[in-house]
């Protein structure tokens, strides 16, 4: 038991939580440990989120589409980690994401009316989700605040900071270039430019396709200074 609490304190939304609960909880619920394989689906955008999901080993890949645009964001999260819990609830529930397995890895899957009784035995889960769920819409909200000129540079570090999963890495931006200047408003030459100006600051580097970020925290610093 030691073990496996020692895991659990680790979770985001666990953290907190004392060893006595820990162990009714798990006498109570079931806590399925589910192993998969390099690049075995998890979830799929679109999916209705009726589970909520931790990894506990290994890495998980997550891609999230642009719904009618022919861009998509890949990031990486690693152990531990929540996938997307604020879809668990309001008025949307589907993921927005795929998620498959970045090697071999382990998630704890838990149903989600179980984790609303967990919620409702123990303060410390509503506090957990509370502050994850604010944190998230408090940083969505200083992000979409913090226009200054409008620049190619200026939306998209904002579209990045808003899809980007706080911690993942490995982060890419996979596009067919029309689409992406769709994404940013904006001509060719100046997105080329803008790209080119930001692969000088070794903030990122790209190519016809693909937008690879280098440096998250320098990308996000354009939109906090």
């Amino acid at each position: 038991m030691n073990s496996m609490y020692q895991q659990l304190m680790q979770l985001p939304l666990f953290q907190g939580v004392s060893t006595d609960s820990i162990t009714q909880l798990v006498e109570k619920f079931p806590f399925h440990f589910l192993k998969y394989r390099n690049a075995e689906q998890i979830l799929a955008a679109g999916d209705i989120s009726a589970h909520i999901r931790f990894v506990v080993s290994g890495k998980v890949r997550l891609e999230t589409p642009c719904a009618h645009l022919r861009v998509s964001l890949l990031q990486t999260l690693s152990t531990p980690n929540v996938l997307a819990p604020e879809y668990l609830f309001g008025r949307e529930t589907v993921y927005p994401y795929t998620a498959v397995a970045a090697g071999p890895c382990g998630i704890l899957q838990l149903r989600k009316s179980d984790y609303i009784k967990m919620i409702n035995s123990d303060k410390v889960f509503l506090f957990n989700i509370l502050n994850y769920l604010s944190s998230g819409s408090q940083r969505g909200m200083a992000s979409a605040l913090s226009v200054k000129d409008g620049s190619v540079t200026e939306r998209l570090a904002q579209f990045v900071d808003m899809l980007t999963v706080p911690g993942a890495t490995d982060i890419i931006l996979r596009y067919k270039q029309k689409d992406l200047c769709t994404l940013m408003s904006t001509q060719r030459t100046t997105l080329v430019s803008s790209l080119d100006k930001l692969s000088d600051l070794d903030i990122l580097d790209y190519d016809s396709n693909e937008l690879r970020i280098l440096d998250f925290r320098k990308l996000m610093d354009l939109i906090k200074e």
